[in-house]
């Protein structure tokens, strides 16, 4: 990880968020991870990444160096927080947004609701409104009960994103219409066995993914061919192309 640039702590909207800011140029790209995912988890794609604009990373509320979340952690409430950061720190629009799981939740709900600051995004294996809605009813018997298990060592917090993802999703399903910008689904295109993920899942999770391409008529799609669902960490040269490819659309 030695190319990662430092990172430092700030206060904004009341909550204390570590971050990470380096390259220059426009646009500023803004990678929004996975849930539990820290800011290390895109270490692959530095400092390759830096020579495409400005960076901005960032650990949400409860993630690694940034402190445990003190309000609920709604999509709007994570978008307001994560405005006001890249305010705060100087970072200038137009943003390309890099939603990667999870955090493309977060993506797709940010470009709705400040459309004139958004000139693209990058769904990277990201979460889409249906996963969230669907997906628990393909869950096996033996992934329920490990679930159970764990929330009865570690309980949930009631604040975390997870808990609230019911709420992100009613949110994108009220904001404005996705706008007309360029966006580019990347997808892992490597199937994980049938006794983790039954085939129904898997098709449901193709659709969805189809879907989120059909956000924008500037949609497409890009397969990782050797990637699952962190292409990020496997196929950091696909990543990159991909990203490259999309600037290059957002400035014609």
């Amino acid at each position: 990880m030695k190319h990662l640039p430092s990172s430092k702590r700030i206060a904004v909207a009341g909550q204390v968020l570590r971050f990470s800011q380096s390259g220059q140029g426009s646009p500023t790209i803004v990678m929004l991870g996975g849930t539990g995912s820290t800011l290390e988890g895109w270490f692959k794609l530095f400092p390759e990444i830096e020579q495409l604009g400005a960076v901005v990373t960032y650990d949400r509320p409860g993630v690694g160096g940034s402190a445990r979340p003190r309000e609920a952690q709604m999509g709007t409430t994570v978008i307001l927080q994560l405005r006001a950061l890249l305010r705060e720190i100087g970072a200038r629009p137009p943003f390309l947004l890099v939603g990667h799981s999870f955090g493309g939740l977060h993506a797709n709900l940010f470009a709705r609701v400040y459309p004139e600051e958004t000139c693209g995004v990058l769904f990277l294996e990201a979460t889409a409104p249906d996963d969230v809605l669907n997906m628990k009813r393909y869950r096996s018997r033996l992934q329920r009960a490990v679930t159970g298990l764990l929330d009865r060592v570690s309980p949930p917090d009631p604040n975390d994103e997870v808990s609230n993802e019911a709420e992100t999703v009613a949110e994108i399903a009220e904001a404005p219409e996705f706008p007309l910008i360029p966006v580019t689904v990347l997808s892992g295109g490597k199937r994980l066995p049938r006794w983790m993920v039954p085939m129904e899942a898997q098709r449901e999770r193709e659709r969805n993914q189809e879907a989120l391409a059909r956000l924008s008529p500037l949609g497409e799609r890009v397969i990782a061919k050797r990637s699952a669902h962190f292409p990020q960490m496997s196929e950091p040269q696909v990543v990159l192309e991909a990203l490259s490819t999309l600037i290059r659309r957002t400035q014609r």
